[in-house]
């Protein structure tokens, strides 16, 4: 009588690697896929207008307002050169420098469960909306050009609104004798 040996054979060992390694590609392919196909905002553009990318690392832009509009709560930031534009008294009847962007980023309202007092928080993102002065580029919207970008919560994903670069002069002109910009720098 023969024993079988309890040990594995070279050739069934890369059998099972082999169809261990399938059934986890063909796994992370149907589950995977949604991370793997993640979208990347740096690389959305208003059509014939602004790119997200031009304004990246906005995230790390320093304050210069919040405000609320209806359901709606925002933030304001401004990159480096458009801070020390607003430290130095601008608008004064002065106009910001080229190269100076703002970003503001507006979350749906929600009444914080936390807190003691009734106070509003951010929820989930609605959208961001960008603006940038660069008088050569954009001679006929006061020097600035503009972008808004609405926010997908279920595709996790942001698609432009509107098109070109002059999506928000005719709202920006209200306030044309502060070179176009609504929001002041508040006392620190």
């Amino acid at each position: 009588m023969f024993k079988t040996s309890s040990f594995p054979t070279p050739r069934s060992v890369v059998a099972t690697t082999v169809t261990a390694g399938a059934a986890v590609a063909v796994a992370l392919a149907i589950l995977g896929g949604k991370t793997v196909s993640a979208q990347d905002k740096y690389t959305v553009q208003v059509p014939n207008g602004l790119a997200f990318s031009e304004f990246r690392g906005f995230e790390d832009w320093q304050t210069v307002s919040v405000s609320q509009t209806g359901n709606l709560i925002e933030v304001i930031l401004a990159n480096p050169v458009m801070i020390d534009a607003y430290r130095a008294g601008v608008p004064n009847g002065s106009k910001f420098p080229d190269g100076s962007r703002m970003a503001k980023i507006h979350w749906n309202a929600k009444k914080s469960a936390e807190a003691p007092a009734p106070t509003t928080v951010p929820d989930t993102l609605h959208d961001i909306d960008f603006m940038v002065r660069d008088s050569r580029r954009f001679p006929n919207t006061g020097a600035w050009g503009y972008a808004q970008f609405i926010y997908d919560a279920a595709s996790d994903t942001f698609k432009p609104d509107g098109s070109g670069s002059d999506c928000g002069y005719a709202c920006h002109t209200i306030v044309a004798a502060k070179d176009y910009v609504f929001t002041a720098y508040g006392k620190r």
